[in-house]
């Protein structure tokens, strides 16, 4: 059984066990975390929500919050002695789903 959820814009088809990384979300280590599902498939049927299914949630565990690797932003205009470089690392979340309820 799959489902596919949408959080932090974004989409993920996911299943019991799944660890996934999905946009930080202010919950501590350890709590739980619940989101709205937008389809179920289990063995070719498939459950398409208008836009999530009533009743149907899948809960997570946040596992950590960490960072995403760094990239590099650098401008550079030629002739112009205009440099400029700066870094950044994307906070996520770390979540493992352990149940899919239909």
């Amino acid at each position: 059984m799959y489902a596919i959820i949408a959080t932090g814009g974004k989409q993920y088809r996911v299943s019991q066990g799944d660890v996934i990384y999905i946009e930080k979300v202010n919950q501590d280590v350890d709590s739980t975390i619940s989101f709205d599902v937008l389809m179920i498939g289990n063995e070719g049927e498939v459950k398409v929500g208008n836009p999530v299914i009533e009743g149907a949630k899948v809960e997570g565990k946040v596992v950590a919050q960490v960072k995403g690797e760094k990239i590099i932003i650098y401008k550079y205009k030629s002739k112009k002695n205009y440099h400029r470089k700066a870094g950044h690392r994307q906070p996520y979340t770390k979540v493992e789903i352990t149940a899919i309820n239909a």
